[in-house]
């Protein structure tokens, strides 16, 4: 099933963060960190969580989006009643309709029985809707119906219903930027962003790693995971001054690979930082001249099917660094070159056009096979998918 489903009564309901939560007490508790962005978060939540309102909720992967959403609801007086989440990125975009509003009896082939959707199963509690960015664009106006009328129609019926659910949405993405893509409506984002509700990054709340040490390691405890390690102040020091760009998620990882290894024992800084991994510093003009190699052992740099740069030699030599550059750097280690051959630069245009020709020439190299073609561009199939449909790219074309 797409859905994860967790009634709030049930003391196993996971929260898919960092711990469970089935009391208020917990919440104001797993809350309350010092940081001043999450004071904030708190205030905000304390607030819109009693009333009705639309919670959009937006963060990078891994802050804590999901949590936010279960503490809204078990804040509001719909803490009696299910939560349900949906991640929109998960469901193909053919089934998400069925998922969301449910299908009567013969709606599609195969279809017993009438079945319930996840709106109707949230009824008298509150519909978390994850990665709301992903929602495909026909389901954008469907999903605005139901939060203006407040009813919705099961796949293949007539009937309205009503939505009797408190809708909270969320996405990592920026969806101005999908907007301007017309990936996003721009009516439905006015429609959830009522209430908005900004999570930051670990990197942006340092101070609160202290705290989410001791919360994650006491959780650990009731799921099994223990003993954990003891962290001396310079093993919490370290987490501190580490990279985050999993955020919590990534914390939580690093904490029970510190329980696996080193269970009952001491964590100094010495191990702490062997486990958050050293900082390396990055060669851009040798990482530039190894893409470009591999991407040339693919076959995808052939002239006809990368765009024109204008810079007075073939685009396959210019990336490769083997022409029209007597110092011999790439176009991805200088992109100076660009800038002086273009009187004038469009960014965006410039990269769009690049993807195209990448997105074409990968379905080329793999016979016009979608999977075949994610998988050489390291894209997940249904983000190909999207990718083609934003920029009008069909397997003939390649």
């Amino acid at each position: 099933m797409y859905a994860t489903i967790a009634f709030v009564k049930n003391p196993t309901a996971t929260l898919g963060w960092v711990f469970a939560v089935v009391t208020k007490d917990d919440v104001m508790r797993y809350l309350d960190l010092p940081s001043t962005s999450m004071r904030e978060v708190l205030h905000l939540i304390t607030r819109v969580a009693p009333l009705s309102t639309t919670v959009f909720i937006n963060g990078p992967s891994g802050s804590g989006k999901e949590f936010v959403a279960r503490a809204i609801h078990l804040l509001s007086t719909r803490e009696e009643g299910p939560f349900i989440a949906l991640n929109c990125g998960a469901v193909p975009r053919d089934l998400i309709e069925g998922e969301l509003f449910g299908s009567e009896k013969g709606a599609y082939t195969g279809s017993v029985k009438t079945r319930a959707g996840l709106i109707e199963m949230a009824a008298g509690g509150t519909l978390f809707l994850d990665e709301i960015g992903d929602m495909p664009h026909d389901m954008q106006v469907k999903l605005l119906r139901v939060l203006e009328e407040r009813v919705y129609t099961r796949l293949g019926g007539s009937q309205p219903l009503k939505a009797d659910v408190r809708i909270v949405c969320a996405t990592h993405r920026n969806l101005q930027d999908l907007i301007d893509d017309r990936q996003f409506r721009e009516d439905l984002f006015y429609r959830i962003n009522v209430f908005p509700i900004m999570l930051d990054g670990l990197d942006r709340r340092r101070a609160d790693i202290p705290r989410l040490v001791e919360l994650i390691a006491e959780r650990f405890k009731d799921q099994g995971i223990g003993p954990m390690p003891v962290f001396t102040a310079e093993a919490v020091k370290t987490l501190q001054g580490a990279e985050w760009p999993g955020n919590v998620r990534q914390l939580r990882n690093t904490l029970e690979r510190a329980g696996v290894l080193y269970g009952g024992d001491t964590v100094d800084g010495e191990r702490m930082q062997q486990l958050v991994g050293p900082r390396k510093n990055i060669d851009r003009d040798e990482e530039a001249h190894a893409l470009w190699d591999a991407v040339g052992d693919l076959g995808l740099l052939a002239d006809a099917a990368l765009p024109d740069l204008g810079l007075g030699a073939p685009v396959s030599a210019v990336l490769m660094g083997d022409e029209a550059d007597p110092a011999g750097s790439s176009l991805a280690a200088d992109p100076r070159m660009v800038l002086k051959a273009a009187s004038e630069f469009n960014l965006k245009d410039h990269l769009a056009e690049i993807e195209i020709a990448f997105i074409k020439a990968a379905l080329a190299e793999a016979g016009n096979s979608v999977s075949s073609a994610a998988r050489i561009l390291g894209y997940q199939r249904t983000t190909l998918i999207e990718r083609m449909r934003k920029f009008s790219v069909q397997r003939e074309d390649a």
